[in-house]
This record gives structure tokens, sequence and C-alpha cells, in this order.
């Protein structure tokens, strides 16, 4: 076929139609011998054509070593966005975090992880606002917001009698276990609700409109807290139970209390942060003015350290405070979601 398509090829028409296109046949181009083609390999190309496959491969070397000036721009863009704070909660959002929506106050960058870590997007503290995180309390308004904050009270309660925080001097293992046991079941509704949502995205076949990712930056936000401190701390097989039995009543509590009323759900871990902002809050003041001062000059852990991109001379306390503003973003991002329609988009963008 090929051969007879060749046979009755008429060179002008070919040339009419590589019109404008800098290509052009010439008789010589095609040799036909015997029955068979010899070569398709001497195809005249003008001047102009040249100059355009030259251009092509050189474009095309840039743009595989990301040197092509829209790979520069891309990375002029992440620059930009490592050095100034979006703007953090949008207009709709409500409860505790509006105050500071309206003063447009920017606390922090968006970290950008480029896979050497596995980290999702989360805050980079700037130093001088982890000192100042105060413990906002959002008032309850209904009977919803009244249950969620009982219920937070008698978690906490039983997060101060297991771990021996609230009997005696509070020691470093006190500490350690009231943090450890607390970032074991913290990282719990994140992970949870994004689970659900996510299926529900599937089933509906709609979008979710960003609050996933939020959610899940959320959960290992808090596993990366429990990783951290676990730096310093080898859990027993007695402490390991009470979080595997702990960890299974809350998960099945919040998975079924999501399905049946998210807004109440984030309502509830807006208040379990108010407690955890407190709790760092008091370990912060026994570090530096009470019985942990051992902190004050023990170095952050390496993986602190490479999560926060914190100085090497970092101590516990650094680590504490960056913790502590953490889970203060924490409590604002949830109690904002508990004030919005869960088909509201999320007014948080990745990494704030």
């Amino acid at each position: 076929m090929l051969l007879k398509s060749l046979r009755g090829l008429n060179l002008n028409t070919l040339n009419s139609s590589l019109k404008g296109k800098n290509l052009k046949v010439s008789a010589s181009s095609l040799k036909i011998q015997r029955g068979k083609v010899d070569t398709f390999s001497s195809f005249k190309l003008s001047p102009i054509t040249y100059q355009s496959v030259a251009f092509s491969r050189s474009y095309g070397a840039k743009v595989f070593k990301g040197e092509d000036e829209a790979t520069k721009e891309d990375k002029s863009r992440i620059a930009d966005a490592m050095a100034v704070k979006q703007e953090e909660i949008s207009e709709n959002a409500e409860g505790t975090v509006q105050k500071m929506a309206d003063k447009k106050v920017k606390y922090s960058v968006p970290s950008v992880d480029f896979g050497e870590n596995y980290n999702m997007p989360h805050p980079l503290w700037h130093n001088e606002y982890i000192w100042r995180v105060s413990d906002d309390h959002r008032p309850t308004e209904n009977f919803a917001d009244r249950l969620a904050k009982k219920t937070i009270d008698l978690i906490k309660f039983n997060f101060d009698v297991v771990s021996g925080w609230a009997f005696g001097k509070p020691t470093i293992n006190k500490a350690l276990i009231r943090i450890v046991f607390l970032e074991s079941l913290a990282g719990v509704p994140g992970s949870v609700a994004g689970v659900l949502r996510h299926l529900q995205s599937l089933r509906r076949m709609k979008r979710d409109h960003g609050w996933i990712h939020t959610l899940f930056e959320e959960a290992e936000n808090e596993r990366m807290h429990l990783l951290i401190y676990m730096s310093h701390m080898k859990p027993g097989k007695f402490f390991r139970g009470c979080v595997w039995i702990s960890q299974g009543i809350f998960f099945n509590f919040f998975f079924m209390a999501y399905l049946i009323n998210p807004i109440f759900c984030h309502r509830l871990v807006g208040y379990l942060e108010e407690g955890a902002v407190k709790t760092y809050g008091q370990i912060i003041n026994e570090v530096q003015n009470g019985e942990l001062k051992e902190w004050q000059n023990t170095p952050a852990p390496e993986i602190a350290r490479q999560y926060w991109k914190m100085e090497d001379n970092s101590t516990m306390l650094d680590v504490l405070a960056v913790t502590r503003a953490d889970e203060a973003h924490h409590r604002d991002v949830n109690h904002a979601f508990a004030g919005l329609q869960p088909e509201t988009p999320n007014p948080y963008k990745p990494g704030h």
C-alpha cells in the first residue's frame, strides 16, 4: 500500500500541502528502485526549519533541566510563598479565629517539603509568635457546644489521672506520659474526618472543596508531635495497652459522631485543642519557672529541628512552644470549621 501511494505521489500536491511549514520535498528526496523504497532521508529543510528544530531541542533540554522560564517562574512563586504568608482565614470563617482574620496577622509560613521527609505542608511559626500564644476559649452557645465541652472535660480529667499529672509535683516523666498519651489520640479526629469526607466525595462524585487536605495535615501534625516526644520516652507494655484501648474507644466514638453531626465533632476538637494549649502552657511555665527546668538546656531532637526548620541550638523549651502554636492553630481551625456548613469551601490553604 505504501509503495502504491508513493508511485502515485504528486510532488506539487505534497509541497502545496506543506506550504507555510518551511518544508519542501524534491524529486531526489524519494528514490524508488526495483519496486522498493530505498530512502526517505533526504528531505530538504529550509534554514528557518533548521533553526526551529535547533530551538526545539535546546528548549526541550532546558525544560528537562528545569532551566526554562516557566519553571523558573514557578520556583520564584514558591519562594515568594515561603516568604510571605497568605491570608489565613477568609471572611466567612467564624469563631475565635475571626479576630485574627480581621487583623490579618501573619504568624507563619507554610512548609514546602519536596519529598525528603515525606511530610505534608504545615505551618513554620515565626519565633516571636510562639511565645505569645494565648489560651483563648470559645464560650458555649447551645446544647451541642455544652455537650462537646463536657465530653472534653471528662476526657481531660481521665488524661490527668492516668498520666499522674493531677497528683504531686510535675516531673519530666509525668509530662512525657501526659503529652504522648494526648498526642496518640489527638491524631484520630483529623484522620477519621478526612477519610469520611474523602469517601463522601467518592460516593457523591463531587469535589470536597479543600477540607480533606487540612484534616489530613492536622492528623499528620499530631502524629509528628507524638514521634518527636517519643525521642525522650520508652513506653512500656501497660502504657501501650492503655493507648490501644483508648484509641479504639475514641476512634469508634468519633467515627459514629462525625457521621451524625460533623459540626459537633469540629466543636469537640476545638475544645480538645483548647485543653492541649493550656496543658503545653502549664508545662512551659514549669520549664521556665518550676520543676522542669532541665528542659531549658536539653537539646531539641533532630526530628523536631528538621520538621519545624529549627536552629541547631534549639532546646526542648522551644519544641514545647512550637507544639503549643500548632495546637492553637488546630483549635482555631476546628472552631472555624464548626461555624461553617460542611459544603462551604475551606478557607485554609495548604500548610496554613
